[in-house]
């Protein structure tokens, strides 16, 4: 399973961060890299007007960082994400707009909510024998 993250909406659930810190993208980043490399999930994480938009640099194997660029938004990204998406079923979106969400759901994707995922990220992860 993949997981489609809207950034700003995750990182404001996430305790320790703030929207107002210059650096909480990189922050996120870094956290979702930690996670992914124990679920061993890939995820992309949109992020509102970045310049330039498109795939950032900080972006690794597992975590695809991208920025909408000044004339969209982070939604507007994950929502054409949705539509193109040829495996729906393969991938969760994250975000606290409904209608994201919704749309995600009539494709075939499952959801959460980006509490519901903050505390999934925030939680220990087994260690397995």
């Amino acid at each position: 399973m993949s997981y489609l993250i809207d950034g700003h909406n995750l990182i404001g659930q996430l305790l320790g961060f703030a929207l107002d810190d210059p650096d909480d993208g990189a922050k996120l980043v870094q956290r979702l890299n930690g996670w992914v490399a124990r679920t061993r999930r890939e995820c992309v994480v949109v992020f509102d007007a970045g310049l330039p938009g498109g795939t950032s640099r900080m972006s690794t194997k597992m975590v695809r960082v991208v920025f909408a660029n000044h004339n969209s938004s982070a939604d507007k990204v994950i929502i054409d994400r949705i539509y193109k998406e040829k495996h729906p079923k393969n991938w969760t979106v994250v975000s606290s707009d409904n209608g994201v969400l919704d749309i995600a759901k009539r494709q075939g994707m499952q959801i959460l909510k980006s509490p519901e995922f903050a505390r999934l990220l925030e939680r220990p992860v087994p260690i397995r024998p």
